[in-house]
């Protein structure tokens, strides 16, 4: 700005000397003897005076108010005219930049997918890339309130449990994995697991202190009389091979009865968690138990707080894990882009459509923006932010306006003389 001002001064002090050097000539051609020299160097210097005042005026009416009678209401002219201006400037900037035509003939003509590819291929540009995303991405971090992610991390969760049928959803899973009979795989895990545990010693002594102790309690004082631990270890014993004889007949018969009430009890559970009034409930009460639950909602509380810890834990190290992602998925980007024409074809020409699509929106906003802002400005900054721009380059006319103006001169003199010249 300093520099604009001081070679606004030094171009109106040039245009200004240019205007005294014209005034001393006349002065001086008032003193010299009065001939036919003289009087051509006089008509030079006043045509030079007018000139150079009348171009001074027409630069200066530009910018400020000049009280002369008749003509003072022909100057200030940008200030009194700021909101025409700003209309005029809106409209030419939407008609040659903006117009939908001009935009769709700039992505056409310089073919943004093809250059988006050639940035992407260059490994610098991808580490620069990933570089810029991990600093926005550390910014964005420290920008965002802790309080309102946690407090929307928990309501998303609230609304999703409260979404969903817990007894109805159940009900569709069971009914998806019992289909085609998928469940008696499960009750043949469970012979499979329920025999390996009746095999199990620890159990078998189990069993066999339950017995000793049914008697003690049911008969204590045949307890007393009775070998009551052999009874209980052949009471093991047998209910061992009676138990996995059970097992063995209803693993080899897949007709088997227990087999058969298997799978109608499967039906009805799931028949009952769809339909049934006390499982709907039952289910209900469950989310409300969730949603009031504190463990689960300090949990969710502190989800955010963990992972926002992470991110930046690894933002802030040399070899950042989602730096190299994002350098990865950069480069990738570059060579599917580089190596499919189709796909860069495709994308250019969604860009076009997008940008028919935006373009009278976004031009219309933006023209508005410009008209309106110039409307706001102040009348007397806006005529000086003008004049600090741009006048230097007008003081050049004043200049001019001298040097032809007394070129202006000479000729008039000259023709004014030539009658006496060709006597």
């Amino acid at each position: 700005m300093n520099t604009k001002s001081a070679e606004l001064r030094q171009s109106k002090r040039l245009a200004l000397s240019f205007f005294g050097g014209a005034a001393a000539l006349f002065v001086l051609s008032l003193f010299l003897p009065q001939n036919w020299w003289t009087g051509l160097l006089k008509a030079f210097a006043e045509a030079a005076m007018v000139g150079a005042l009348a171009d001074w005026f027409a630069v200066a009416a530009l910018f400020r108010h000049i009280p002369i009678p008749f003509v003072s209401r022909h100057t200030e002219i940008i200030p009194a005219n700021k909101h025409r201006i700003a209309d005029n400037l809106g409209a030419f900037v939407h008609e040659k930049f903006l117009d939908t035509d001009s935009i769709v003939r700039l992505i056409q003509r310089h073919d943004p997918a093809q250059k988006v590819a050639d940035w992407l291929t260059h490994p610098e540009n991808t580490r620069q890339l990933g570089r810029y995303l991990v600093r926005t991405a550390g910014w964005a971090l420290d920008f965002i309130e802790d309080a309102a992610v946690q407090n929307f991390v928990r309501r998303a969760v609230h609304g999703m449990i409260q979404a969903v049928d817990l007894s109805k959803t159940a009900g569709t899973i069971l009914e998806s994995v019992t289909r085609d009979g998928r469940h008696q795989e499960l009750l043949d895990e469970g012979i499979v697991q329920l025999a390996k545990l009746l095999a199990n010693e620890e159990t078998q002594a189990v069993i066999a202190h339950g017995i000793v102790d049914w008697l003690r309690e049911e008969y204590a004082f045949m307890e007393k009389m009775l070998p009551s631990e052999l009874i209980g270890r052949k009471g093991a014993d047998l209910t061992v091979k009676l138990a996995a004889g059970i097992l063995k007949r209803v693993s080899e018969d897949p007709q088997h009865p227990l087999r058969q009430r298997f799978d109608a009890f499967t039906a009805d559970f799931i028949a009952r968690l769809q339909d049934d009034p006390a499982f709907l409930e039952k289910g209900e009460d469950i989310k409300r138990y969730l949603i009031g639950d504190e463990t689960l909602n300090g949990y969710l509380g502190s989800l955010w707080g963990d992972l926002k810890a992470w991110i930046k834990a690894d933002l802030e190290k040399e070899d950042s894990v989602l730096r190299r992602r994002l350098e990865a998925t950069g480069a990738w980007v570059g060579r599917t882009l580089a190596e499919d024409p189709l796909l860069r074809a495709s994308l250019n020409e969604n860009l076009e459509l997008a940008a028919r699509g935006a373009a009278p929106e976004f031009a219309g906003f933006l023209t508005r923006h410009i008209a309106d802002t110039v409307k706001n400005w102040d009348s007397r900054e806006m005529s000086e932010q003008v004049e600090l721009n741009i006048g230097k380059d007008l003081q050049y006319i004043r200049i001019n306006g001298t040097v032809v103006g007394g070129l202006i001169g000479v000729v008039l003199y000259l023709l004014s003389a030539l009658p006496m010249l060709l006597r």
